[in-house]
C-alpha cells in the first residue's frame, strides 16, 4: 500500500487541505506534506495521530485497497456498474450508491445506428463528456457536431440536445451530468 497516495486521496475526499488536516491532527504542515510525498514513512502512532484529524481509524485506512474509504465506497468494479440504458444504448452509472451525489458519471456505449431518440432531450444542469472510441453525432439546439475519439463536449442541458451514432462502428463515451438525476 502506498501510504502517501492513500492519505492524500482520503484527505481530498474529505475536503481537507494539508493545512486543515495538520491543524486538526496537531502536527505540522510539513509532516502531512512529507507523508503524502512518501518522503517519510510514518510510524503507526504518527499515522494514527494524523488519521485522528480526518477522523479515520487505522483499520479503515488500511481497508482502502478493498475499494472503500470508511463507510464510503470509492472503487466500483466493472461488474458493479448499474446499466440504466434503454433499448440498444448502454449507460453504466458510476457511483450509484454514493450518498447525495452531485453529478452522474457514466460510461456510455452507442452501437451503430443507435440514438437517444427523435425527441430532443432537455433538462436542468450541465453535461460534459469525452469520446473514448468511435464517432458520435451531437446536436445542441440547431447545431450538429461530429465528435471523434479524443474530442469532448460540455454544454448547458437546458438547451435541446440529442446523441446519435450513424457511423460504422460503436462509440464509447465517458460523461458527467449535473444534477445527479439517475
Amino acid at each position: 500500500m502506498d501510504i502517501g497516495t492513500s492519505l492524500k486521496a482520503v484527505r481530498k475526499l474529505k475536503g481537507l487541505s494539508q493545512r486543515e488536516l495538520a491543524k486538526r491532527a496537531g502536527v505540522t504542515n510539513s509532516t502531512i506534506s512529507m507523508i503524502e510525498k512518501n518522503s517519510v514513512s510514518p510510524s503507526v502512532s504518527s499515522l494514527k495521530k494524523v488519521l485522528s484529524g480526518i477522523p479515520m481509524s487505522l483499520v479503515d485506512f488500511f481497508s482502502i485497497d478493498d475499494g472503500s474509504v470508511g463507510d464510503l465506497k470509492v472503487v466500483y468494479r466493472s461488474n458493479e456498474l448499474l446499466d440504466i440504458g434503454t433499448g440498444e444504448l448502454v449507460y453504466k452509472l458510476i457511483g450509484r450508491d454514493y450518498p447525495n451525489r452531485a453529478m452522474s458519471v457514466m460510461s456510455e456505449t452507442y452501437p451503430v445506428n443507435a440514438d437517444t431518440g427523435a425527441e430532443m432531450l432537455q433538462h436542468k444542469g450541465e453535461e460534459g463528456g469525452i469520446i473514448v472510441s468511435g464517432k458520435l453525432e451531437l446536436t445542441v439546439g440547431e447545431e450538429v457536431f461530429t465528435l471523434e475519439e479524443g474530442d469532448s463536449y460540455y454544454f448547458n442541458s437546458e438547451q435541446p440536445h440529442r446523441f446519435r451514432n450513424p457511423f460504422e462502428q460503436a462509440c464509447k463515451v465517458v460523461s458527467a451530468t449535473t444534477p445527479a438525476d439517475f
